[in-house]
């Protein structure tokens, strides 16, 4: 068996933005199953990463992204927001100061 070894910038990039939204989206899924457990605040942050993965989100998942965001900012209490294009080191970044936050 041999060794895949990423060394293109294209594929550096895909190899980035699928653990970027894997994480994204584990995440998620995680905090719905905690819903009960979480502030106003961390839900709207949830929804606000939603947002910013739908740039990213291939497919389906892309589809679905605007949906998720919507139901996290309705449960926070918020208004929706403005769906922003976020680079993938930063929202990667921000994946794990969230999921330190929540715990989960």
């Amino acid at each position: 068996m041999s060794v895949h070894r990423i060394t293109s910038e294209a594929a550096k990039y895909y190899a980035l933005r699928e653990k970027v939204i894997g994480s994204g989206i584990s995440l998620l899924g995680a905090a719905s199953e905690n819903l009960d457990k979480l502030s106003k605040e961390q839900l709207e942050k949830l929804g606000d990463l939603a947002a910013k993965l739908l740039p990213h989100s291939p497919g389906y998942a892309g589809k679905m992204m605007p949906v998720v965001a919507r139901l996290f900012w309705k449960l926070a209490g918020v208004n929706e927001k403005e769906f922003k294009l976020v680079e993938l080191e930063k929202l990667e970044k921000e994946i794990e100061e969230l999921r330190n936050e929540l715990k989960i």
